[in-house]
């Protein structure tokens, strides 16, 4: 009869707890099953988009080593859905990059602008940045809108300084400031030492008796 007693005492006690602290364990239970689940999910949906931003990736790649009219507007349809729909994704910066590159050299600046203006806008990437900017410098000193080539040149950081400089360089030369040029070739030069870009830097400079 005392073991019985005592096995009682011992359900009751395990009944109040858990009367007392059932609901609590049950919605922790659930709440940390929740939070798998949604971190499962969360890391399927992640690697999904990342599938499929890679498929529009490796399309566009393909369509820009193309010339034709069909895969200039391949690039142009690719990269709008990128930016749409994968605009944080390290595809789409990339993609970005080699849309700008393809438009420009089939002769479509403006295409080409846009792409570039816009990877400046979204990118979270600062080197893709630098880079759209030099890259839209380019752009705008081939439609001969020198001030505003300038002007993406303002603030490099100091790996793209040798190379903003050169691009300067080339603008004030266009512009008929020799002086201008020379100094910001010799900048270049100075930043570039050891880099075969170097070598073309030179050449300009020789050019110029500097």
């Amino acid at each position: 009869m005392a073991y019985d007693f005592e096995e009682q005492e011992k359900l009751d006690a395990l009944r109040d707890w858990w009367a007392q602290y059932g609901t609590i364990i049950v919605t922790l239970a659930f709440v940390a099953m929740a939070a798998v689940l949604g971190w499962r999910g969360w890391q399927w949906y992640q690697n999904h988009q990342a599938t499929q931003a890679m498929g529009y990736f490796e399309a566009l790649e393909s369509a820009a080593a193309q010339s034709d009219e069909e895969a200039i507007a391949r690039v142009q349809a690719a990269s709008a859905t990128l930016r749409e729909d994968f605009p944080k994704s390290g595809y789409t910066s990339r993609g970005v990059l080699i849309a700008a590159q393809s438009l420009a050299r089939n002769g479509d600046l403006d295409g080409a602008a846009a792409q570039l203006r816009w990877l400046i806008q979204n990118s979270a990437d600062e080197a893709m940045v630098q880079l759209a900017h030099l890259r839209l410098a380019g752009v705008l000193f081939e439609q001969k809108n020198y001030d505003a080539a300038l002007e993406q040149l303002a603030n490099p950081s100091p790996a793209f300084e040798a190379l903003y400089a050169d691009r300067r360089g080339d603008i004030l030369q266009a512009q008929g400031k020799t002086d201008e040029a020379v100094r910001e070739w010799e900048r270049a030069l100075a930043g570039l030492q050891g880099n075969p870009l170097a070598q073309i830097v030179q050449i300009k400079l020789d050019a110029l008796g500097a």
